[in-house]
């Protein structure tokens, strides 16, 4: 057999596991790209990769009733890349969609009449918030929306179980080869962690930029051979939406008793050493336990190897002061973070797969010392709940809840006894985001919980003299002060199917009744 070049190849020649295929000349000339890329400093929209217009960009991308398109959620409150994109599927009479959304925000409250309209019927999100997810809670989505976890939602679409056709990834900065960065441009937003696994894996990738560059764009988050198409947009998104909910540490009186508390447990699990490493949330009380545990530090002149998550300021400050080595980072959820990734090369970029994902070849989550994490409510078997509130209604989700309870050696609950008149511990949870043998911890102003499977962490507290009472100790005094709080009613209907990191079911809540 002859190729185009008039080659002979064997008929001998073999392949194991594939077909031999003749060369049959080059379809792309280096020098075509290299061209568009660097001559012109951008590419002709009309050839290439990059298109200055949603309609063309969606049809390249082959999109057609019944697919699933994904969008990640780095900038947040201050995302605008979900919401021109399905206007504009809408507008294409596009029906019957999946969207698979690393999380949603109350901005993205259009995508309810995109449900109602029957554009979206089904929802894959590890977080979502404001009208999206009370719509889904009253039953306005056709499909049961899928919960997972964000090291989860990287393991279904790696597997193959979240089959994703195409992917919008809001590039805050890219170039016309579609190399992507989010720490340049005015809508910065710093890591892009939970689009790594979006763009390796979807059939078509499409980057959503307001900031075209010439190529290179240094530094290279997500690079060029995954991407299909650049799609250039006036605004992308307001980085100040990055910055939704507590970002401060609290002054409340209660808050700072139970980060008091907190740390008196982790100065007595011997966790607190040098080459700890640690990850709170962004909540008033995570970070009034961040600010004990730097002063303790300091005393102590105890240096960390790493601190992981969602990432604040004070953080970084923790950064900045020598008392970690680094930062890992899956998303940025200040300004300041966004800043110190910029100009310190110890605060590292890693994607959700490798942060939390239980069937890759080593998770971060896994050699993570201390957890400090939340409850809206939290049972007599240390199951959590933190996806939906106290009438049923989903309010949040496991994000990365579930993913460090399980690897981390330490994982501690953190909340008030009660709030209004409702307890934190219950007979029974809502809605399970977090399995009880997972929970080592609870911490409460008003007294601590240790797991009884952690009989070893009991052992170190009563050594240390820090008292300690059963959950069920806790549940009685809540109850004794605001009385037992009735069972919510809900209906028959399943609204959403609850996934555990591995991808079992774990859960399901269902629609909220008429109030």
């Amino acid at each position: 057999m002859k190729n185009i070049l008039g080659r002979e190849i064997p008929d001998s020649v073999t392949l194991p596991n594939r077909q031999i295929r003749l060369f049959s000349g080059v379809q792309v000339r280096h020098e075509d790209v290299v061209k568009k890329s660097v001559k012109t400093r951008v590419a002709d929209p009309t050839e290439g990769k990059v298109i200055h217009d949603i309609k063309k960009a969606i049809e390249k991308s082959g999109l057609k009733d019944g697919m699933t398109i994904s969008f990640h959620h780095h900038l947040r409150n201050g995302d605008y890349v979900m919401n021109l994109i399905m206007a504009e599927i809408a507008e294409m009479g596009i029906k019957d969609l999946s969207i698979a959304a690393s999380s949603i925000f109350p901005i993205q409250a259009p995508l309810v009449k995109h449900m109602e309209s029957g554009t979206v019927t089904g929802v894959y999100a590890a977080y979502m918030s404001g009208p999206v997810a009370k719509a889904i809670s009253e039953g306005k989505l056709k499909n049961p929306a899928v919960m997972h976890t964000h090291g989860g939602r990287s393991r279904a679409i790696e597997c193959g179980d979240l089959k994703i056709d195409v992917a919008f990834i809001g590039a805050p900065t890219c170039d016309p080869m579609g190399n992507i960065n989010g720490t340049e441009g005015k809508s910065a937003c710093g890591s892009l962690g939970y689009a790594n696994s979006d763009a390796l894996y979807a059939d078509r990738v499409i980057a959503v930029t307001d900031n075209l560059v010439v190529y290179p764009a240094c530094p290279i988050e997500i690079t060029q051979e995954y991407v299909d198409y650049v799609l250039v947009v006036d605004s992308i998104g307001d980085p100040k939406g990055i910055v939704s909910g507590t970002t401060q540490i609290t002054k409340d009186p209660v808050g700072l008793k139970i980060a008091k508390n907190t740390i008196r447990v982790i100065e007595a699990s011997g966790l607190l050493k040098e080459g700890m490493s640690f990850q709170t949330g962004a909540g008033g009380t995570s970070l009034a336990v961040a600010s004990y545990l730097k002063d303790i530090m300091k005393e102590k002149r105890i240096t960390g190897s790493f601190m992981s998550g969602g990432i604040t300021g004070y953080l970084v400050d923790m950064l900045d002061e020598g008392l970690f080595k680094c930062i890992m980072d899956v998303q940025c959820f200040d300004l300041s973070a966004i800043d110190s990734l910029k100009r310190n090369k110890n605060h590292q970029i890693m994607s959700a797969s490798m942060y939390g994902n239980p069937h890759n070849k080593g998770a971060l989550v896994n050699v993570l010392d201390i957890v400090i994490l939340g409850a809206t409510e939290i049972d007599l078997n240390f199951n959590v709940n933190v996806t939906t509130d106290s009438n049923g209604y989903i309010m949040g989700g496991s994000g990365g809840h579930s993913d460090t309870a399980a690897g981390a050696k330490l994982s501690i609950v953190v909340s008030q006894l009660f709030k209004g008149r409702l307890p934190a511990v219950v007979d029974e949870v809502t809605t399970v985001s977090t399995p009880g043998e997972t929970v080592d911890v609870l911490v409460t102003e008003r007294g601590i919980a240790i797991n009884p499977l952690r009989q070893d962490l009991i052992e170190k507290m009563k050594k240390h003299n820090v008292p300690v009472m059963t959950i069920k100790e806790l549940q009685d005094v809540a109850e004794k002060m605001i009385g037992k709080p009735e069972k919510i009613q809900r209906s028959d209907k399943i609204v959403s199917v609850v996934e555990y990191r591995d991808g079992t079911i774990i859960d399901v809540v269902y629609q909220v009744k008429d109030q």
